[in-house]
């Protein structure tokens, strides 16, 4: 058992088991309405498809990422990213907007990142993100913690699932005005069983236990979860929950 854990990226993996989070991710850039013209940092960027959309409408994005293989993944597609923690973005108001989808979960130290979210905005720059909100894959985390505890393993959750109220709350701290908060339930159809979705996102738990022992891990995962999270057809479904927020760093007053 180890103390700490990363999370590890395998582009070609979450390309084919998570391709469906770019998907859902398309609401996120209706909401942004990007301009073409714009400076728009992709925070937690992942592969960079998203990044690419808005790059296609004519933005001038760069793509930052904790993990180096997704952000070579992102070069890849010959787009500009670099490695960078969340929580310690180094940008003064250089950005019109600021974008995330599915990643504001894995930053932990939510204050630090919407400190830097803020001051990489120009006045009046907004911040718009959608990401994982309490109640978020809480069966899937129950499932993954009971397995663990039959071996005497104890692993808190790892990620970071505010209620809507608190991290509204956290936005006006930090000196955004929120303009839209919306926490809502989105059972999320799987392209193959919940397997693969825990052997893709779940390392922060796996991570504690031998990799001997993960086989038998997640079978007693997917066999607890299978009663609620598959149906009748066979199809599996994960029980996301989201938060969707626009916000802005206001204006300089003139």
């Amino acid at each position: 058992m180890t103390d700490t854990v990363a999370q590890h990226w395998d582009p070609e993996r979450y390309k084919r088991t998570a391709g469906f989070v770019a998907e859902l991710g398309a609401p996120v850039v209706e909401l942004l309405a990007p301009v073409a013209g714009e400076h728009i940092l992709d925070l937690g960027c992942g592969d960079g498809l998203l990044t690419a959309r808005l790059a296609a409408g004519g933005c001038d994005v760069l793509g930052v990422d904790a993990s180096p293989d997704m952000v070579a993944a992102t070069q890849a597609r010959g787009l500009p990213a670099a490695v960078m923690d969340g929580a310690s973005l180094s940008f003064d108001a250089q950005f019109d907007a600021v974008f995330s989808n599915a990643a504001l979960h894995w930053m932990t130290d939510y204050q630090g990142v919407l400190a830097g979210v803020f001051t990489a905005l120009r006045p009046g720059g907004r911040f718009v993100a959608e990401f994982g909100g309490y109640g978020n894959v809480a069966a899937v985390e129950s499932a993954l913690q009971n397995a663990l505890a039959e071996r005497d393993v104890h692993v808190p959750s790892p990620w970071f699932f505010p209620r809507p109220e608190a991290y509204r709350a956290a936005l006006e701290a930090a000196g955004f005005v929120v303009n839209s908060i919306e926490h809502f339930a989105r059972p999320t159809p799987q392209p193959g069983d919940i397997r693969a979705w825990i052997l893709t996102f779940g390392n922060l738990y796996l991570g504690h236990i031998d990799t001997s022992e993960h086989e038998a891990v997640v079978d007693a995962a997917v066999a607890a979860l299978e009663p609620a999270l598959r149906d009748t057809s066979g199809q599996w479904f994960v029980d996301y929950v989201r938060i969707r927020v626009h916000a802005h760093r206001p204006a300089e007053k003139l």
